[in-house]
């Protein structure tokens, strides 16, 4: 096995570990196995880690208390808080951040994201949420802003305005589907703007679960021929999105220390040559 490389997140000078941590399942779980999970998570390297606002965060905070704050990148959303949902004005923007920076422990945030907007033009607009994340980053509150949404036409807007520092994008490159190569990965480069890559395990289709075939024809017949080869389609669901040709990183999002070491296994694993010759002479797709 290989240790976790560090990568060049586009423009913003971080340069975190190649494999990052996000919260999505994490925080659903009890109050201990979160902690336990992040405390993994920074005993095996990782280094970079992604919270939803009003999401317990404050386990984070609990389990990041005493780590020395250079140490580690923090970044969280605005957008998602169960008590202001989908509410992208300049006051609540500042409202969920302060929230976030109280819950985490933390006087400054590595990187804040717009989360999920129904349409770009929203968060975008005068004296909305970009413009506002702007006046803290001058206030030295925050330090890069990016966009996390799927749709990739939301992408290039925020990317060409100037707005996005970093994108996650999710389910969009994975053994499955590679559509964001064809958009946000180019510009992006362009831009000099950092990529998050997401759900590479395909919401539980690449985890080594058979798929339903019907459902998931191709999806079953990757499984099928892992099974058939003794490969764990993990490794190579991890490793295909680690290959990437983009300044940035790849986002795994474990509900407990045991999915989490899964996931740096994965991303630490090295796969034979033949086994990628053999897989793209398969399926069409390989590093």
């Amino acid at each position: 096995m290989s240790e976790l490389p560090r990568r060049k997140m586009g423009r913003t000078g971080m340069q975190p570990k190649a494999l990052g941590m996000g919260a999505a399942f994490v925080n659903r779980v009890d109050e201990a196995e979160t902690i336990a999970t992040v405390e993994r998570a920074l005993e095996l390297g990782i280094d970079f880690f992604d919270t939803y606002a009003g999401a317990n965060e404050e386990r984070w905070g609990r389990a990041l208390a005493g780590v020395d704050r250079a140490s580690y990148y923090m970044q969280a959303k605005v957008g998602p808080h169960p008590e202001r949902p989908k509410d992208f004005s300049a006051e609540t923007t500042r409202w969920s951040v302060e929230q976030s920076l109280q819950a985490l422990r933390v006087d400054y945030l590595d990187s804040v994201l717009v989360h999920d907007p129904p349409d770009i033009a929203d968060p975008l607009g005068p004296g909305r949420a970009f413009d506002e994340l702007q006046k803290m980053k001058e206030e030295g509150l925050i330090r890069h802003i990016g966009l996390g949404v799927r749709q990739h036409e939301f992408h290039k807007t925020a990317i060409e305005a100037g707005h996005a520092e970093i994108v996650l994008t999710f389910l969009d490159y994975t053994l499955l589907d590679q559509s964001v190569s064809r958009t946000t990965m180019r510009l992006a480069k362009k831009h000099g703007t950092g990529l998050i890559l997401a759900s590479v395990f395909g919401m539980g289709r690449l985890t080594g679960i058979e798929p339903n075939r019907p459902e998931e024809p191709r999806a079953h017949a990757m499984w099928q021929w892992c099974q058939e080869q003794d490969v764990d389609i993990k490794h190579l669901a991890m490793q295909f999105c680690l290959d990437a040709p983009i300044d940035g990183i790849v986002m795994s999002g474990p509900a407990d220390r045991h999915q989490l070491q899964d996931a740096y296994d994965a991303a630490t694993q090295e796969i034979p040559a033949d086994i990628w010759t053999d897989f793209e002479e398969k399926f069409g797709i390989g590093v």
